[in-house]
């Protein structure tokens, strides 16, 4: 397996090249790369929504063993659908410059290999999926459709991240119903601001490409909202909040509870208005903020589900 340099981390704006992918073997390195084990931003992103969910039940201090299942399972399926995402837009994925050094469109990693490697994966997700009653591990099957059609979104709609946001928020579904296998509106408000949070934080990832994706014929909110990009974020990030709000007040109808939430709420305020438009690392950055901010929102869900 030939080695190159354009798997180097100056390359790749938002990997994190070190620690144990910096350590591993040459020859499996660009399968590293591929799942995106060097951007741990990623899994935290898939992660958090999961472990809302068995917090906001109550379950997180006596099921911690499942946010830790959860944990697993996130790493390897959010790499599995990078993986996916990689062999569908290798194409296109040559003619962006931020893209352009990844394992399949460099010709680091076969496209053969990269579905031997992407079963793998799956495989190992399976052990998460095993851990789950039988209402949660038939919720999570159902992410897997909405998972296989997001690479062809940005082909088809301005709006990829919304599709985005039903994959990596359905995490929320999957805990809260191996705590408590029943649907309710709370559960649904949690999902459907997770959503809303998604599209916000994917469309500040998304300034990065714009020249690009426009160039190439890749769509997406930022392109979409054009110079109303902060605002945009700015909304979505609200009608977030309203949802959580609601979810919170359904469990515990008071005011205490909702001030929970404050710090996540700032943290988001502070996103929109530090936010350089035009800087394509002051975006990445703001970006990954929100794996701090997913921290926040746990906590707060935490606090909720303890006292309720």
């Amino acid at each position: 397996m030939q080695t190159q340099p354009e798997t180097r981390p100056e390359n790749v704006p938002d990997a994190e090249y070190h620690g144990l992918t910096g350590l591993l073997p040459a020859a499996a390195r660009p399968y590293a790369l591929l799942a995106r084990f060097d951007r741990p931003i990623g899994w935290w992103l898939l992660f958090w929504p999961c472990a809302w969910g068995v917090a906001l039940t109550g379950g997180a201090v006596e099921r911690w063993d499942l946010i830790l299942w959860l944990l697993l399972g996130s790493i390897v399926m959010r790499g599995a659908g990078c993986v996916l995402n990689d062999i569908v837009d290798r194409d296109l994925d040559k003619k962006v410059e931020r893209t352009r050094s990844r394992p399949l469109a460099s010709g680091a990693v076969s496209v053969k290999a990269a579905w031997i490697w992407l079963i793998t994966l799956c495989l190992i997700g399976l052990i998460t999926w095993l851990q789950l009653n039988m209402t949660a591990k038939l919720v999570a099957l159902g992410s897997l459709a909405l998972v296989a059609a997001y690479p062809f979104m940005k082909r088809i709609t301005w709006w990829p991240q919304a599709w985005l946001g039903m994959v990596f928020a359905w995490g929320a579904l999957v805990g809260w119903l191996a705590i408590s296998p029943e649907f309710s509106t709370a559960m649904l408000l949690l999902y459907g601001g997770g959503i809303l949070w998604v599209i916000g934080y994917d469309t500040i990832y998304a300034l990065q490409d714009r020249e690009d994706d426009a160039l190439v014929g890749i769509r997406s909110s930022a392109l979409r909202l054009g110079e109303n990009v902060r605002f945009g974020v700015l909304v979505f990030y609200a009608l977030a909040m309203a949802s959580w709000v609601g979810a919170f007040w359904i469990i515990r109808p008071d005011l205490l509870g909702l001030a929970a939430l404050i710090p996540f709420a700032i943290h988001l305020f502070w996103q929109v208005a530090t936010l350089k438009i035009g800087d394509g690392d002051d975006a990445l950055a703001k970006f990954r903020s929100n794996r701090f901010a997913g921290l926040l929102m746990f906590l707060a869900c935490l606090v909720l589900g303890q006292a309720g």
